[in-house]
């Protein structure tokens, strides 16, 4: 027989709580928890589930307006009119630690998981997309957790059947023993299907779907709110196990039983399990109606390990379960349909009216807490930590003179590098064109684009952060981060709607750590106010943090933008490479050229620099404006903006980025700067708000005409040719290469760079 743990101060610390946090415990109580209760307690109050250092800060941002149907974090996932009465649905979030003690399973279970976020909301996932950070690929260990991650997002989404459509992959010393795996997933679905993850009606039967569950996963949610350290290996039963073929039946006898009308309520069991989905759609109701709560019987519960305690039942993290409140006489609808498609569903519990969540195993009330104390702005606690500016600890570059340069080895040099080389290793892994909505080819087009079938739209997507930049400016690295995520989506013809984020960061109890967090969010807000993109909610990942071979590293701050755009008409299209040739290629915006915080400084010079560049966000905004204007009229045949490796790059990229239409170029750039290091500006600077666009001649004067009624700096810089490419400054020739040496230095820099010529 189990014996119940004695619960106390020390015990509850063992759990991540605080003797404040417990002290309060006892006061919601009453009395001293128990073993079950102070487990509930400690995930729902974890960091990861209660957003409780990072709250009062999201509330700053824009969380209203546009086309939103559902305020940010009120469910599980964004959800953005499109008209044609659809709405998109869509967030990305992280699974950093567990991809670093199993990257495997933590990636694989983190695309699992943001997909089911998005099929509870009754939208059927379209596409996903995901956002990756890792060490130097030098590292053994780094290319171990590459191959695993990489394995697992396909693994997991191919077999799933939703296409991989595009992502970013960087490579920074700092993300060494601590990466980042943030997966992103886009569903449609119709206004009259949607789904409120919430419980109401009182006796309304409660019940389990999907897997059974097991011991995996037990304490996810506290392991995912510390720190990484050596001793992390051995939380690998914290990491769980997913089985994908298991969630398409799930994905689809859910969506089948939506469709009855027999589902008052529906949430995935993500972070926590049946602890968080029980008190959280117990809180929804309460907040709602007035009145609300759940009562589970555990022993009802499908268990696939014996003896397991209502401590780990109520814990365990076990993929592909959900949770469903259904209308009261009804239930038997919807167990015949997940019987249908061989899921479990059974009931075990029901709706009550005194707000409390109520467990009870073995006959015995094992937990009794009122539910709005467990969640989000109910009882957790919040918290505002110290902040404190501590500038990076970089160098100013000390640049040499251009003569003494060669700078068409430099642009191949730089077209080699990791994090700016061609990932088609990657995306060759993944499968983008299943449900053949896919538009674009994965890591072609600066933003990925599907057909919305039934309907003339398209719908592009993207995820984008420099995080160096962050590092170096976290406001400024903030705001960039959504602008340049906004310009890859108006590039390809889409207008900018909303925005899922993902903000990873260190350990928010220093106040160096928590300023970058502060003055990145600051940042964010201020672009998306700008842009009219409201937050519809997302993630936040502190703790990232590593301790390896004795020396403690915290990552860049990361806060990765997921952002989506609105084709009105797919036909206007725009891609980001050359189409033909005898086109003329014009360049937008005119900023303030600076060769801080670019790729070219980390590679030439041994240093990141000491700050950011500047971002001008109405400048930003009007070229976004622009940029949609000039596809909808069909008067520019190509766009693609100048980010990481600067003008040379990004011009370089048009050539060869798609392999079935590779021209050349000749551009020349007239240097108004002085200096001796000024053609490296023009050629290598990341200055924001630039977009090289190709177009018809004839239709030149027309684009300077719509450029300057929205006061975006344009001018014609060149054309585009058969073969060749050259780069001129002030008439003198500073780089020419060939087609086929820019697609030798792009096209395998990145498996060299891993070892897989090796392997």
């Amino acid at each position: 027989m189990h014996t119940e743990t004695e619960v106390n101060l020390k015990l509850a610390q063992e759990h991540g709580l605080n003797a404040e946090e417990y002290d309060k415990i006892v006061s919601v109580l009453g009395r001293t928890p128990s073993f079950t209760e102070i487990g509930i307690f400690s995930v729902m109050w974890s960091e990861h589930c209660s957003y409780k250092n990072s709250i009062a800060v999201l509330k700053t941002l824009p969380r209203e307006g546009g086309a939103l149907l559902t305020k940010a974090g009120e469910e599980n996932a964004g959800l953005v009119d499109i008209g044609d009465n659809l709405a998109v649905a869509f967030k990305i979030e992280s699974h950093n630690h567990p991809s670093a003690v199993e990257p495997y399973q933590g990636a694989a279970t983190g695309v699992g998981g943001i997909h089911r976020d998005i099929f509870t909301m009754g939208a059927r996932p379209v596409a996903s997309l995901n956002s990756l950070r890792f060490g130097s690929p030098q590292d053994p260990r780094v290319r171990y957790l590459v191959d695993g991650v990489v394995r697992g997002i396909g693994d997991y989404g191919n077999s799933f059947g939703v296409p991989t459509v595009g992502g970013e992959i960087y490579f920074e010393d700092c993300y060494t023993g601590n990466p980042l795996v943030n997966a992103m997933s886009v569903g449609l679905v119709e206004h009259r299907m949607t789904v409120s993850a919430t419980a109401m009606g009182k006796d309304n039967p409660v019940l389990i779907v999907g897997s059974s569950t097991g011991r995996d996963g037990i304490h996810g949610a506290t392991f995912a709110s510390e720190d990484l350290s050596e001793a992390s290996e051995d939380k690998r039963p914290s990491v769980q196990v997913g089985d994908p073929f298991a969630e398409k039946l799930l994905l689809e006898a859910t969506l089948e039983a939506i469709a009855t009308g027999a589902v008052v309520g529906l949430q995935d069991m993500g972070a926590a399990g049946l602890t968080s989905s029980t008190s959280e759609m117990s809180a929804r109701g309460i907040e709602k109606t007035g009145r609300g709560g759940i009562e589970i019987d555990l022993d009802l519960a499908p268990a696939r390990e014996n003896g397991m305690t209502a401590y780990e039942l109520m814990l365990s993290e076990s993929q592909e379960r959900m949770l469903i409140v259904a209308e009261k006489g009804r239930e038997q609808e919807i167990i015949d349909v997940y019987s249908k498609w061989d899921v479990s569903a059974v009931v075990i519990g029901k709706v009550t009216d005194d707000n409390m969540l109520r467990v009870l195993h073995h006959g015995t009330v094992v937990a009794e807490i009122p539910a709005e104390s467990l969640v989000l702005g109910g009882g957790a606690p919040v918290y505002i930590r110290e902040a404190r500016e501590a500038k990076p600890e970089t160098q100013q570059a000390s640049l040499v003179a251009d003569d003494t340069l060669d700078f068409k080895t430099l642009t191949l040099r730089l077209l080699s590098r990791p994090n700016i080389s061609s990932k088609q290793w990657v995306y060759r892994q993944y499968d983008s064109m299943v449900q053949t909505n896919t538009v674009t080819p994965t890591g072609y087009t600066d933003s990925a684009v599907i057909r919305i079938k039934g309907t003339r739209k398209g719908l592009a997507m993207k995820t984008d952060c420099n995080s160096r930049y962050v590092y170096l400016n976290p406001k400024a690295g903030g705001a960039i981060a959504v602008a340049e995520c906004a310009r890859n989506i108006a590039c390809s013809g889409a207008k900018p709607l909303a925005v899922t984020n993902c903000l990873n960061f260190g350990n928010p109890y220093k106040p160096e750590v928590y300023f970058q967090f502060k003055s990145a969010v600051e940042g964010m807000g201020d672009a998306c106010r700008m842009f009219g993109t409201p937050v519809t909610g997302g993630n936040v990942s502190f703790y990232n943090e590593s301790t390896f071979g004795g020396e403690r590293k915290a990552i860049y701050p990361t806060p990765t933008i997921g952002m989506i755009g609105l084709i009105e008409e797919i036909e206007n299209l725009v891609g980001s490479t050359f189409r033909n040739a005898g086109d003329a290629i014009m360049l937008f915006g005119d900023p303030e050229l600076t060769l801080e915080g670019s790729e070219f400084l980390v590679m030439q010079y041994g240093t990141p620099g000491t700050d950011a560049p500047s971002i001008d966000l109405q400048h930003e905004k009007n070229l976004q404006e622009l940029l949609v204007s000039l596809a909808s009229k069909k008067l520019i045949n190509s766009a693609h903006d100048i980010s990481d490796g600067g003008f040379a790059v990004a011009i370089a990229e048009k050539s060869i980025m798609d392999r079935d239409c590779m021209l050349g170029f000749e551009v020349e750039l007239e240097d108004v700067g002085s200096g001796l290091a000024s053609i490296q500006r023009q050629l290598f600077s990341e200055a924001q708000g630039r977009v090289i666009v190709s177009l018809d001649p004839a239709k030149a004067a027309a684009v300077i005409e719509a450029a300057g009624r929205l006061n975006v700096p344009v001018r014609v810089i060149g054309k585009v040719q058969e073969s060749g490419a050259r780069i001129a400054v002030n008439g003198r020739t500073s780089a020419e290469f060939t087609i086929d040496e820019l697609l030798n230095a792009y096209e395998h820099s990145l498996e060299h760079a891993l070892h897989l010529d090796l392997m």
